[in-house]
């Protein structure tokens, strides 16, 4: 459905008339991301991300950028022991962003929602066992997340027609732990409380326009 969404968009452009600014980009570059909870002791780490993106000119100085990212971002959890214990969330990303073009074909300003599409939280087999700081939950027992999830995109990419540097954040509006609520026991060791989490990811990366 997603697919088809952004085919008849892009079918959109066609009819609204080519232009030279409508480019088709293929993107990759480094994340560093961070889980904003009251619930665990977080820190940011490095992971990566990449994918396609089609730009065009919509109205004047404004264009719309389609897209799809697939990602390996990485944050950690304090243990008990005071060990960081890494996880990795991989899945895909569809974006559907405004851009003002600040200077033509070189600069410009983007924003947009994104949907997010998560696959379990994976960890080392020598940390599943770990207890979470705070907490009576191994560190395995948080590992299934929602598996939808959305963010909110800010970025800036500047360069010329054909590469350009891309620095953009994302904030996860919805709460990516809420899927461990449904669980009483995991609250229970969870001190009594809820799960909520919302992810923090700022990027850089390099786009080069076909």
């Amino acid at each position: 459905m997603i697919i088809l969404l952004m085919l008849v968009s892009s079918i959109g452009f066609a009819q609204y008339g080519y232009r030279d600014g409508n480019r088709i980009g293929i993107s990759a570059g480094v994340s560093q991301t961070t889980l904003f909870t009251n619930n665990f002791k977080a820190k940011p780490e490095l992971g990566f991300a990449g994918g396609l993106s089609v730009r065009g000119n919509y109205y004047n100085d404004w264009s719309m950028i389609y897209g799809m990212q697939f990602f390996s971002n990485n944050f950690s959890i304090k243990s008990a022991s005071d060990a960081n214990v890494k996880y990795s969330i991989q899945g895909v990303q569809v974006r559907v962003l405004f851009s003002y073009n600040i200077v033509q074909d070189h600069v410009s300003v983007d924003f947009g929602p994104v949907l997010q599409v998560n696959g379990k939280l994976q960890l080392s087999s020598s940390d599943k066992t770990q207890t979470l700081k705070g907490t009576l939950l191994k560190a395995d027992q948080i590992v299934d997340i929602s598996p939808v999830s959305g963010n909110f995109y800010l970025g800036f990419s500047a360069g010329s027609k054909t590469v350009r540097a891309v620095l953009f954040y994302e904030y996860g509006f919805t709460n990516i732990l809420n899927k461990l609520n449904k669980d009483s026991a995991l609250q229970t060791l969870n001190n009594g409380d809820k799960f909520k989490g919302n992810l923090g990811i700022i990027n850089a990366q390099v786009i080069f326009n076909l």
